[in-house]
């Protein structure tokens, strides 16, 4: 326990995480014994297959996690202070409306945007500002983009729908949560104390002598506190995504594809649980293509990159759960209603 006692110690986390594991294991013979009709293949073969999905998306965004964490350490150790503020607008909208666009300038998926937006909050951004950019980076970057466009290009809209869906998203989370009473009760009480310690760090004057080597310690203590923060999130994250894709038969996914509204629900769904990186989750959704409707595919598009499995899991380390359900809800209804007008208009 901490010194307050209101936390779980590390230990007590570990054996929740273990006790995730054990749950989904007896889940899969369960499924197998009462219900072995669903599943086309045997236990054996979908518990490989979701340990291989697992590891792969831990593979795939393990360099972005790296990079984002490269770039936090960049923004609270290197950038001069005031440096980024200077630029920023003095409204509270205008700034938010700014930096949803900073992901233009920042070419990794959602997996690393967290560590950046962390190293935001470490600069005295606050919370519903960290918000919008975490929200409309991992759609607005220019790798997303560019991957979109391979992927559809400019039929029924998707690229711009998607494009403008999520900034819109973003900026609506980021006023939502800028009339929270207390914008620190949104933030875990471990991320606030990680703030605090770097706040009573004592400066070095950049002309002394021992300001580069000091910077460089700097940087390597924050690395390592990073990486110990969100990776046994990226790890627990990718496993739920693996064990829930062979817990959920595709075909039963495949089967409602059609419906205007089914179809949505699904793909929200089906992008909430496979955890795709956002750079390549336009190929993915491509293959749905001839079965599902452009509006289901717009919606997968919007919620996969914002509130899937690994990047809830990423986000709890900074943001408590009951932030994270009121993102989800916005998430998901905006989601829904882009995808209905989609389909209505297409």
């Amino acid at each position: 326990m901490t010194r307050d006692g209101s936390r779980p110690s590390a230990t007590a986390r570990a054996l929740v995480a273990l006790g995730i594991g054990v749950a989904v294991v007896v889940g899969l013979f369960l499924v197998d014994a009462l219900a072995p009709a669903i599943f086309p293949d045997p236990l054996p073969t979908r518990a490989q297959d979701g340990l291989t999905l697992a590891v792969s998306v831990l593979i795939e965004s393990l360099p972005f996690v790296v990079l984002g964490v490269v770039l936090s350490i960049a923004v609270q150790v290197w950038v001069p202070p005031g440096l980024i503020e200077r630029w920023m607008p003095r409204r509270a909208w205008a700034r938010r409306a700014v930096l949803s666009l900073l992901g233009m300038l920042i070419p990794v998926c959602e997996c690393g945007n967290v560590p950046f937006a962390r190293g935001l909050l470490m600069r005295g951004f606050s919370v519903s500002e960290t918000m919008t950019f975490l929200i409309a980076a991992p759609i607005v970057n220019p790798i997303v983009i560019i991957t979109t466009h391979a992927a559809f290009g400019f039929d029924d809209g998707i690229l711009v729908v998607r494009l403008i869906g999520g900034y819109l998203i973003a900026n609506l989370i980021g006023w939502l949560y800028s009339r929270h009473p207390s914008p620190d009760a949104l933030l875990t009480d471990r991320f606030r104390d990680t703030c605090e310690l770097a706040l009573v760090r004592v400066p070095v004057e950049a002309g002394s002598a021992g300001a580069l080597g000091e910077r460089g310690r700097r940087s390597l203590a924050q690395f390592v506190v990073e990486l110990r923060a969100v990776m046994p999130a990226l790890i627990i994250g990718s496993a739920i995504a693996g064990a829930v894709q062979v817990l959920i038969p595709r075909e039963v996914l495949l089967a409602i594809g059609s419906n205007p509204a089914l179809s949505i629900v699904a793909m929200i769904a089906l992008a909430m649980v496979v955890s795709i990186c956002s750079n390549v989750d336009s190929f993915f959704a491509l293959s749905f293509a001839s079965t599902f409707t452009p509006g289901s595919l717009v919606a997968f598009l919007l919620v996969g990159p914002l509130v899937d499995v690994k990047m809830l899991a990423l986000m709890r380390t900074t943001f408590t759960t009951r932030a994270l359900a009121g993102v989800v809800v916005v998430v998901l209804l905006a989601a829904f209603a882009i995808g209905t007008g989609v389909n209505l208009l297409a």
